[in-house]
């Protein structure tokens, strides 16, 4: 039985992201995400004005008459949220943790598949999988969902998302949108998911907190690795510590970018302090202007 407390989060999580999907993403979703491709029903006798591409030369051939190849669009997506639950992602120094905020984004995006028919499912990761939740339909699978990622203890608390591209490839026989939401702290993932991204749709979700790139001046603060679990003290006064602090920080964040844009992946950074709307708006909308 969930508590009154858990009812409530996952309510307000529902109550929110209904009303984002159907006040800004109502067309959005369905146009950029298009389908799985053309469906072939059947054959018919050309006539004039018909693509010429889609001439069936076998069929016309063997019968002397041209025909024509007939298609539908297969419409039905299966839409997958690759979830990060490594230590790293209970962290959050502003509004509210990772987590929590990843609640909220898997919120919308589990609504446009409901919406639009398209089938969820969810596979979330420490340094091994931890929860497969297999694609589905209906409204109690996407509230399932929603719980699951906000309420998921997993066991382990490292990272390793080359593991998890590989099993999400291995479990799903079909074509899919994955939809990875991570800090992408820890390298190692990279060719990885180039090979998915070449045969999926591929759309990382970077959550980024403002302390991840910069630090504010504390006096000596004793840091933990929330993954390694190893303990450092620093002067965060020095002011040259957090100067080389945010160099590396940004040249790791240039790193990431630099990745996905040069393996042609759409990337959307979030941070823990601002609305998430604005960077899912804009993404839709550059993917909605490249369709065109």
């Amino acid at each position: 039985m969930l508590s009154e407390e858990v009812i409530r989060k996952i309510r307000k999580i529902e109550i929110r992201s209904r009303r984002t999907v159907t006040d800004v993403f109502a067309g959005e979703y369905k146009s950029v995400f298009k389908g799985k491709g053309m469906e072939f029903l059947e054959v018919r006798e050309y006539f004039p004005g018909d693509d010429i591409r889609t001439i069936d030369w076998n069929v016309t051939a063997r019968t002397g008459i041209p025909y024509v190849k007939k298609f539908a669009e297969e419409r039905e997506l299966t839409l997958m949220i690759l979830l990060d639950a490594s230590a790293s992602f209970d962290f959050g120094t502003k509004t509210r943790i990772k987590r929590e905020l990843a609640a909220e984004i898997g919120g919308v995006l589990a609504f446009c598949s409901l919406r639009n028919n398209d089938k969820l499912s969810l596979a979330v990761f420490t340094d091994k999988i931890e929860k497969f939740i297999p694609p589905a339909k209906g409204t109690a699978h996407v509230l399932t969902t929603i719980k699951e990622i906000l309420y998921f203890k997993p066991e382990n608390k490292k990272t390793d998302m080359k593991l998890a591209l590989e099993y999400v490839s291995r479990v799903m026989a079909k074509r899919f949108i994955l939809f990875i939401i991570s800090d992408f702290l820890t390298p190692g993932y990279e060719q990885a998911l180039k090979i998915v991204s070449k045969k999926q749709d591929v759309i990382p979700i970077r959550m980024l907190d403002p302390l991840e790139i910069e630090l504010p001046s504390a006096g000596v603060v004793e840091f933990e690795d929330p993954e390694s679990m190893q303990n450092i003290v620093v002067d965060t006064s020095d002011s040259q510590f957090r100067k080389n602090f945010v160099l590396k920080r940004k040249e790791r964040h240039e790193e990431v970018k630099s990745f996905f844009k040069n393996s042609g992946i759409d990337c959307i950074d979030i941070r823990t302090n601002e609305d998430y709307m604005k960077p899912l708006i804009k993404f839709f909308a550059m993917r909605a202007r490249r369709m065109r």
